[in-house]
């Protein structure tokens, strides 16, 4: 179940819980963030490759691809198991940017986007059907949870327009965790 949270940015107990998806969007596209949720042209296997996860998405892709100018596709799996779940998870639970968009859409999985474009925090529990287009220069974080399991197509304008530029404020400790937020709102 897609999920988001709006809190103050000084004051997290102070939230707003939206959790119809179309609500969602709505809140969401008022900061300029893109969230849709999509379902699959073809079926596909659990254990499908990087192309069959795609060419069931195509349609949507493509649309996306014509809209952004997108220049590449990939598909990411990380499952509990991962040996270096860790520190994948911890690259970027701090603040940062990109000046590129993120756009992440879950095939499978769950995951927080923390969005902070301004005195507000925006927390949007993403999971399988869900996407998720975070403009770039966007301030954010990103949590997959301790034993992270999910499947994401991934796009890309510039490759090099991912990279994160951490804003050095600690604004994401005072906020919950995955896990922390599932067993609040979930």
């Amino acid at each position: 179940m897609s999920l988001l949270t709006i809190h103050s940015e000084d004051r997290p107990e102070d939230v707003e819980v939206v959790r119809d998806p179309e609500a969602i969007a709505k809140k969401l596209w008022e900061i300029g963030v893109l969230f849709e949720r999509w379902t699959a042209d073809q079926e596909f296997s659990a254990d499908a490759d990087q192309d069959a996860v795609i060419a069931a998405y195509r349609h949507s892709i493509d649309r996306l691809i014509d809209r952004y100018e997108f220049r590449s596709v990939d598909v990411i799996s990380i499952q509990p198991d991962h040996p270096q779940k860790a520190e994948l998870r911890a690259k970027f639970l701090s603040e940062h940017t990109h000046d590129d968009f993120e756009v992440r859409f879950f095939v499978e999985g769950k995951a927080i986007f923390y969005l902070h474009p301004n005195d507000k925090v925006y927390m949007v529990l993403c999971e399988q059907g869900d996407l998720i287009s975070v403009p770039a220069h966007t301030r954010h974080w990103f949590d997959m949870g301790e034993n992270p399991n999910l499947k994401a197509i991934r796009l890309f304008t510039t490759p090099e327009g991912w990279v994160a530029q951490f804003t050095g404020q600690k604004i994401s400790d005072i906020f919950p965790k995955l896990e922390q937020f599932l067993a609040q709102y979930a």
